[in-house]
């Protein structure tokens, strides 16, 4: 059980690393839910994204001999481009095996965080294989993007900042891929605002979360058909549990309804975000009957798009 003791131990941990993101509002966005709405923006954290946080914990607690040889990790988002950047602050080395097909301007991010890219097949399979041998060769800790428990108490600091900042919350809602966020969420959610109720946004195209609170045990997602390509992964063995436990609902919205989410979010907030941050707000506003005058919080995961990409989908 990760006890709220290990998550103010973590957050007072990372502070060097990280941000303290700002939560805002719309008049104009609650009157068209008719809610009163808090994102939290981690897309104005370190790196563009929450991800820093859950691997900033990881890196800072790894032993003397571990540092020395460096960390590893398969990824093709934001974790790849966090774990790179806590590493090179801390003086350590990073392994980061990205897909070959990853785009462009992520790789360009770890290199610029100072992570050496080590490419390979677009397939889990060839991923999982890649990092073996980079582990095998380099003696480096593998730090898994979101199974991984000091990740998974780094992701919660984020929900208890929110709740530390915004009083009284009602609901507080986050999307869910792997879970890391998600199960952290709801752990602050547990120990500082018991009152309040987690609910969880997933895309109708990858909504194996969806599927395994419902069948009470992990289906893995086959064939992810989504534009959240944030939201791609199954859930973890340690994310699981703890979501199962301690999530109120899973809310299942269509790429319609996200990029609908994303569009207001654009126009009231004036702010960048990418398509996996507007989930739980489509899902909000696919269900806002039952939000009606409650408190919400929501957290926006991150802002790392491609500019070009957001013409196609606002087209």
């Amino acid at each position: 059980m990760i006890t709220k003791e290990a998550i103010i131990a973590a957050h007072e941990r990372i502070q060097s690393l990280i941000h303290r993101t700002p939560v805002l509002s719309s008049e104009g966005i609650d009157a068209l839910v008719g809610c009163s709405v808090f994102f939290k923006c981690e897309n104005f954290q370190k790196v563009g994204a929450f991800k820093m946080r859950g691997a900033a914990n990881a890196v800072m607690q790894l032993s003397d001999e571990e540092k020395a040889k460096g960390v590893a990790t398969h990824s093709s988002g934001n974790h790849a481009a966090a774990l790179a950047r806590a590493a090179t602050k801390l003086g350590i080395k990073s392994y980061i095996v990205m897909p070959s097909n990853a785009p462009e301007i992520k790789k360009k991010a770890v290199k610029s965080y100072g992570g050496e890219i080590i490419e390979c097949e677009p397939n889990l399979q060839a991923r999982e294989t890649t990092l073996q041998s980079v582990v095998d060769r380099t003696g480096a800790t593998f730090i898994h993007p979101y199974d991984n428990e000091a990740v998974i108490i780094g992701q919660a600091t984020c929900a208890k900042e929110l709740i530390e900042d915004v009083a009284d919350l009602d609901i507080i809602m986050s999307p869910v891929g792997g879970g890391g966020l998600l199960s952290g969420t709801a752990l602050s959610t547990h120990y500082w605002a018991p009152s309040a109720t987690v609910i969880a946004g997933e895309p109708t195209g990858a909504d194996d979360a969806a599927r395994s609170m419902a069948a009470g045990e992990i289906i893995p997602m086959v064939g992810p058909q989504t534009i959240a390509d944030g939201l791609l992964t199954s859930l973890g063995q340690r994310t699981f549990p703890i979501i199962q436990e301690y999530v109120n609902e899973i809310i299942t919205v269509s790429d319609e309804e996200i990029i609908t989410a994303m569009k207001i979010i654009y126009e009231r907030l004036k702010i960048v975000i990418e398509t996996s941050c507007a989930v739980p707000f489509a899902a909000l506003i696919q269900q806002k009957e039952r939000f009606q005058g409650k408190r919400v919080g929501i957290i926006l995961t991150g802002g790392n798009v491609d500019l070009k990409r957001l013409g196609e989908l606002f087209s």
